[in-house]
């Protein structure tokens, strides 16, 4: 009797979990088209993919504030906006968490850090948390590479940055450039998909 109770409680349990979590299982695969947004930047002005006109693409990167992995990745998110912006490729980082969870993550929060480390792309909050799961991300820095196409934007690379969030000498696979090198040459990218590692996404 008291299995069987147990096994009530477990299950019970499983559906609250199940309809509180966001479902971010659903999310992008490569090949999927990604549907644009129109988001709050740190400047107060909202933005939308479909605003940058000039692009060929986009490097789509969740990140944040407070998560030491997303600290340890700004320098070289910005590297990647300096390189790629010019050749069609801007850099549109995202903020996927919940401010009331992080504090550290809050839209004036976002404003000092982007002021702070002069980012050169628009940072943006996704207020009410309803562009993440839509991509599927999990992760703080989570990378997702749009190519602009006739039939929309197509997701062509999701993952890490690349394979060395400690210390950038060490870096051996810069999984996001070579992605943004291979559309630009008009070839099909070889790494389609890689472990994003940083911080959980705070909903």
């Amino acid at each position: 009797m008291k299995a069987i109770k147990f096994l009530g409680l477990f299950l019970a349990a499983g559906l609250v979990a199940a309809f509180t979590v966001k479902d971010t299982a659903a999310g992008y695969k490569v090949g999927d088209t990604a549907t644009d947004f129109s988001l709050k930047n740190v400047d107060g002005k909202m933005v939308s993919l479909k605003d940058m006109k000039d692009a060929k693409g986009y490097i789509v990167i969740f990140t944040c504030n407070h998560c030491p992995y997303a600290q340890a990745y700004e320098d070289r998110i910005i590297t990647l906006d300096k390189k790629y912006k010019k050749l069609g490729y801007p850099v549109v980082a995202i903020n996927p968490n919940n401010p009331e969870k992080q504090k550290d993550d809050s839209f004036p929060k976002m404003q000092e850090r982007a002021k702070e480390k002069k980012f050169t792309f628009p940072y943006l909050l996704d207020e009410g948390q309803k562009i993440y799961p839509q991509y599927g991300a999990t992760k703080t820095p989570h990378v997702y590479i749009l190519q602009k196409t006739a039939k929309g934007n197509v997701v062509k690379y999701i993952g890490a940055i690349d394979d060395n969030y400690e210390d950038e000498s060490a870096v051996k696979q810069r999984y996001a450039e070579a992605a943004v090198d291979a559309l630009l040459a008009g070839k099909d990218v070889a790494v389609k998909e890689t472990k994003a590692i940083g911080c959980s996404i705070k909903a």
